[in-house]
């Protein structure tokens, strides 16, 4: 088979092929490679990773959260790298728009970083502690099934049900957690639970 070629392609063709042979032979073939495992200890020097899921969806993807200070010497642990966590066989280091996104929203003003109450006639929100949170959380669920549980109904079957109160559960948990959240909700005799990744 007959190819015809010109003499510039030629010329550039030989020229690629000089330059790359002569880079390899002075020993800059893997410079890039060499250089970026070079680098990459030192970034990691006094880095803790912390292995999560993304809080996104359903999906449960695995990420890395890599943050300086030490808890235990009393420092405040700052977040500045959040990737995939390539060991993950959800999405084996790959992170959709949100998931990249993540260290945004760590950083973000808006966020929400602490349990709020505004009380009743209240015209604004005021910080409260977890203990304080989820006692009153507790508190109201307690009187709330009290006043509307149903033992038995019209036709006097066992039915055991609390239809006044509902249940949303989180999408990115383990199995164990979901199975665990399943239980104790059915167990209250709630009906109304449903999943985040379904809604």
């Amino acid at each position: 088979m007959n190819m015809e070629i010109s003499r510039r392609q030629f010329m550039k063709s030989a020229g690629g092929g000089v330059a790359g042979t002569t880079l390899g032979a002075l020993g800059f073939g893997g410079i890039e490679a060499a250089l970026a495992s070079s680098i990459r200890p030192f970034k990691l020097t006094g880095v803790t990773e912390t292995r999560n899921t993304c809080t996104y969806c359903a999906v449960g993807c695995g990420i890395i959260i890599y943050s300086k200070g030490s808890l235990a010497k009393g420092e405040r642990a700052d977040i500045f790298h959040v990737e995939g966590d390539a060991d993950h066989p959800t999405n084996r280091g790959t992170l959709c728009p949100k998931g990249a996104a993540l260290l945004d929203m760590v950083h973000a003003e808006t966020r929400l970083k602490h349990p709020m109450l505004r009380k009743p006639g209240s015209d604004k929100f005021e910080q409260i502690s977890w203990d304080v949170a989820l006692d009153r959380i507790a508190r109201l669920m307690k009187d709330d099934r009290d006043k509307n549980f149903v033992a038995r109904n019209r036709d006097g079957v066992t039915v055991n049900r609390w239809l006044s109160t509902g249940f949303l559960a989180a999408s990115a948990t383990t199995n164990e957690t979901a199975w665990t959240t399943y239980k104790v909700v059915r167990s209250t005799g709630m009906l109304v639970f449903d999943n985040q990744a379904r809604v």
